[in-house]
């Protein structure tokens, strides 16, 4: 896509917009045309060389974000990246936040995919601007555009002391043609990549200012609270709205109707209360008397699932991974091990639950604001759901008061839409937190078998693996077995050095609604594959990080296509994002080195470790855990060290990986979501807890490796190894091993 000179990239315009899939608008380039020389006078007005730049004549930069902003930044990196290639003055920018358009590209905030994909884009937006506020000082001055730079917020001609700042070129620049290929700074000048910045919207965050998706208000606007079917796909027979009609406030009773089969992004119907206000929509809610036709999935209950799923593992699935021969090798081993881990449904629980506000304008159309991750997807599922074109409908972006893959989902939007084209008056639906727990897109529950041998060195000869759990692609499409994507989140991407591998994926149908959460299917592979590395160290009596680095084993691009797997790189070239063992290895060290590994700890308490790559990030972690006499468990202390390549703000990527910890503990002390008659039985934080702050580490403590590879993952990948480092830090310490989650389901006495 470039070569690169002296550090800085070259990128011609045809090859950027082929290689970074924009061909056909997804980079919009606005400029004009002609042909200047000489010096000339300066021309006024603003200039914008594409949708996230507008520079103005005042010399005010304005850059557009086009990815929804929950807690981990974006809008403050984003705006890193761009206005550093510009060479803006940081306090010059004023930040806009996208609606959701096409224009922009890929706007879905979601797999950790801000940075790591769209950072040469970014890039390029900042450089373009750059190079042509550039050429129009050159053209201005008469001189060659070789001759000029652009740097803090001006341009200037070293050979004369000439010097114009961006505000008087943009009239000018407007004008330039564009340009057939920019440069990329060299690393060693960047400004603010690689820099601590502060948030852009932490003092509204901190004064209380920010605005989110649940605190919209639009004039002569009613609210809405849905009931809802408590099993998916069930159907309404008969509702009684006298009572709720007879609540203070209440303006009007709508029937949703039933949701759709397979459910996607539709809402799930029900009967919707519309009210002057929150509280009496809620009050007339309860007021309503339904009566509901369960459905086929009433027959669902938790426990007698995992017997199922337990099951299903037990017996051969389909391979999707094979090297060597795992029987044999299996069959003269010195010792084997066999081993079944399970993990229940989760709920990405973000702290605002929910919410959006819609309007139906004279001619039709519809303006929606929204805490969305997706407003494209918002967009579209909207328009299908009124009859619009996707045009029809705007998406307003909010700030998320988080997200975890809950809100790219927009069925609570399409909810709003409907209820404002019903009612003739702008809607906002606000969910509860019980509708949030109970009628949410939930992550996979799981069970895993592996068996492993080991040698008379203790050395792993064999390993065989079989995973099952509900498929995100049931909410979309009739399926029992998992993706290819989901078995390359964590499984078909097996970075271990054994000669003998074999991976079976085993059928599981969906009950519920089945959607991603922070990390997806590498929250539970981690947990059972990493868990199973430590049982097999203790099997051959030897350190566990030590084992571990040698079944990592030497430093090599592990190619999963080559053992057989269809493998998916988390939508990235697997050349240029290679699984690379060097990498997995030297954080895992790093860990350990942090933690004090080896060191001799009091009675009750243990050091555990794990290690894990996902979306492109390389993250280990270490824990400290005590465990008293009684069985009471405390997380004593984290250490994490993370490779997310290029990092654009350590500070974002440090707390990431400081939340990552605290979320990653959430589920492994507490997240299970269980069922029963089809209905799941918890409904808010006394029953789904989160830790509590008693219960969080002394300290999470971070290092970022420093790298000059392709930008990673950040938001996501330091979940998965906290689980496995926490249970192996249990065994250290007690000798009684978990197989199972979450902990509070478990004895340690």
């Amino acid at each position: 896509m470039s070569n690169i000179i002296n550090g800085v990239s070259r990128v011609s315009r045809r090859d950027f917009i082929r290689n970074t899939g924009l061909a056909g608008g997804g980079l919009i380039l606005a400029a004009n045309f002609s042909a200047c020389s000489g010096e000339k006078e300066l021309a006024g007005g603003d200039f914008a060389p594409n949708v996230y730049v507008n520079l103005l004549e005042s010399g005010e930069v304005e850059i557009v974000c086009h990815r929804s902003e929950m807690g981990q930044g974006v809008r403050t990196s984003l705006v890193q990246v761009i206005a550093d290639e510009m060479e803006a003055d940081w306090d010059r920018v004023t930040l806009l936040q996208g609606i959701g358009d096409a224009k922009y590209g890929d706007q879905n905030t979601d797999g950790s995919t801000s940075i790591r994909m769209q950072f040469d884009l970014l890039r390029n937006a900042g450089a373009i601007a750059r190079k042509m506020l550039v050429n129009a000082a050159a053209d201005i001055w008469g001189v060659p555009a070789a001759e000029c730079s652009g740097h803090h917020h001006a341009v200037h001609h070293k050979a004369s002391g000439k010097m114009l700042g961006y505000g008087e070129l943009a009239g000018h620049a407007a004008t330039m043609p564009l340009p057939e290929q920019v440069e990329f700074k060299s690393p060693a000048d960047y400004r603010y990549i690689g820099k601590p910045m502060d948030l852009v919207d932490g003092m509204a965050f901190s004064v209380g200012t920010a605005a989110f998706g649940i605190d919209t208000v639009v004039p002569d606007m009613l609210y809405a609270s849905i009931e809802r079917c408590p099993v998916v796909g069930g159907k309404l027979i008969s509702v009684d709205d006298t009572a709720a009609r007879a609540v203070a406030g209440v303006v009007d009773v709508i029937q949703l109707g039933d949701g759709t089969s397979p459910p996607d992004f539709n809402p799930l119907g029900g009967v919707a209360v519309l009210a002057n206000n929150t509280w009496s929509a809620q009050k007339g809610r309860e007021a309503l008397q339904i009566q509901w036709d369960m459905g086929t999935n009433a027959s669902y209950d938790s426990s007698s699932y995992r017997k199922q799923l337990e099951a299903a593992v037990n017996a051969a699935g389909s391979v999707v991974l094979e090297r060597g021969d795992v029987a044999a090798a299996l069959a003269n081993s010195a010792k084997t091990l066999d081993a079944t881990y399970y993990a229940p449904l989760l709920s990405q629980a973000p702290m605002e639950p929910p919410a959006a506000t819609a309007m139906i304008n004279d001619d039709g159309s519809c303006v929606i604001w929204a805490c969305t991750q997706d407003p494209q997807t918002a967009q579209a599922v909207v328009a299908g759901a009124l009859g619009l074109e996707p045009a029809q409908v705007t998406v307003n972006v909010t700030l998320l008061g988080g997200g975890f893959g809950r809100k790219s989902k927009p069925d609570f939007i399409a909810e709003a839409a409907l209820l404002a084209k019903l009612s003739g008056k702008p809607v906002k639906v606000t969910w509860t937190r019980e509708d949030d727990i109970r009628h949410g897109y939930f992550h996979s529950v799981s069970c895993q078998y592996l068996r492993g041998g080991i040698d008379a060195d203790g050395n792993t000869t064999a390993w065989m693996q079989r995973t099952a759990f509900p498929s995100i692609n049931a909410t979309f499409e009739p399926t029992d077995g998992p993706s290819a994507s989901e078995l390359s989140l964590g499984c078909t991407d097996n970075p271990y050095a054994i000669d003998n591998m074999k991976i079976e994926a085993c059928d599981a149908a969906a009950h519920v609604r089945i959607g991603w959460l922070r990390s997806v299917s590498n929250v539970y592979h981690a947990f059972a594959a990493s868990s199973f590395a430590d049982e097999l160290a203790h099997l051959a009596g030897r350190d566990p990080k030590e084992y571990l680095l040698d079944l990592i084993g030497p430093d090599r691009h592990v190619v999963p296509a080559e053992s057989g797997a269809e493998y998916e790189n988390y939508g990235q070239d697997l050349g240029e994002h290679p699984i690379d063992t060097a990498r997995l290895k030297a954080v895992l060290e790093e860990a350990a080195s942090m933690s004090g590994w080896g060191r001799k700890l009091p009675g009750g308490r243990g050091l555990g470790i794990a290690v894990h790559r996902s979306f492109l990030g390389y993250v280990a972690t270490a824990a400290q855990v005590s465990v008293s006499d009684a069985g009471k468990l405390q997380v004593e202390e984290l250490w994490t060290a993370v490779d997310a390549g290029t990092v654009v703000n350590p500070d974002r990527v440090r707390a990431q990986m400081e939340g990552a910890g605290i979320f990653g503990m959430s589920l492994t002390l507490h997240g299970e979501i269980t069922a029963k008659g089809g209905a799941i039985v918890e409904g808010n934080f006394d029953s789904y807890p989160v830790i509590r702050m008693s219960e969080a580490p002394r300290a999470i403590n971070v290092r970022i490796m420093p790298s000059n590879a392709k930008p990673g993952g950040v938001g996501e990948p330091g979940v998965p190894p906290v689980a496995p480092a926490i249970c192996n830090a249990i065994f250290a310490a007690t000798g009684k091993r978990v197989r199972e989650l979450p902990l509070r389901n478990v004895s340690l006495a």
